[in-house]
């Protein structure tokens, strides 16, 4: 995403949860423990990757404990905030796995719904399969605001994804290699990723729960109006970046 990743040699886990977190150090232990039973069920190899994104709460002394005690748990701790776009970049470069899952460090999130995700994105041999907030548990305002924009962003980028701004998916590796990384980029990933020539994207309907420890980030003036003009950066990029494909190579010579 920003340079080249690492080797391939190093992705040796099946399964990257990462996780952004600001001031969220009420709800780390119980949403630790929740991907905890989930993915302790399933066949794969994996971690729970949290980025911390500059708290300023007791989420990294929060973090840090939850690492001593389970190393499945790593994190990375940002030198100050640089939005969620970034924090969740920092997670697909430093991701240890072959397919990457994200979800919202707030409890919003069900992580019941992962192994539903990845196995949909087996089964499909899908590049991508995006969430759908099913009974979307948030105030009317935020309802309202989400469906302004999601329309907006579908009819300005020529696109049908029902629900831009889920934040659990599950993204195969290789397709985020590419993706540009810019403040808002999370709530472009779907469109972005098809930009990068990987199109099989997938929706299936995920849980949405109500927030129940510590405060929302977002609201109309910080999420809404940022959106509506970032739609065009986007629209931008689909129409000018390119990412050549190599059909062949000559090897260096001998003599």
């Amino acid at each position: 995403m920003n340079g080249e990743t690492d080797p391939k040699s190093l992705f040796t886990l099946d399964v990257s949860v990462i996780v952004p977190v600001k001031d969220e150090a009420e709800n780390i232990s119980v949403l630790a423990g929740e991907v905890q039973t989930v993915m302790g069920k399933t066949a794969w190899s994996w971690e729970c990757l949290w980025i911390d994104d500059g708290s300023t709460d007791n989420t990294l002394p929060e973090l840090k404990q939850l690492n001593e005690i389970n190393p499945h748990h790593r994190y990375i701790s940002l030198d100050k905030n640089y939005g969620q776009s970034a924090a969740m970049a920092t997670g697909f470069c430093n991701a240890l796995g072959n397919i990457l899952v994200t979800i919202d460090g707030d409890g919003q999130n069900d992580p019941n719904d992962i192994p539903t995700l990845v196995n949909r994105l087996l089964k499909d041999d899908a590049d991508m399969v995006n969430g759908w907030r099913k009974g979307r548990q948030d105030t009317i305002v935020r309802k309202i605001s989400s469906r302004i924009a999601n329309n907006y962003r579908n009819w300005i980028t020529r696109e049908s994804v029902r629900d831009v701004g889920c934040s659990i998916r599950a993204i195969r590796r290789h397709c985020i290699d590419h993706v540009p990384v810019f403040k808002g980029m999370h709530r472009f990933l779907p469109t972005l990723v098809r930009i990068s020539g990987y199109s099989k994207i997938v929706e299936v309907p995920v849980s949405h729960r109500p927030r129940r420890r510590g405060e929302t980030k977002y609201g109309i003036h910080n999420r809404l109006w940022v959106g509506l003009v970032d739609t065009f950066a986007v629209c931008w990029m689909r129409r000018r970046m390119v990412f050549p494909k190599v059909k062949e190579k000559s090897c260096l010579g001998r003599n």
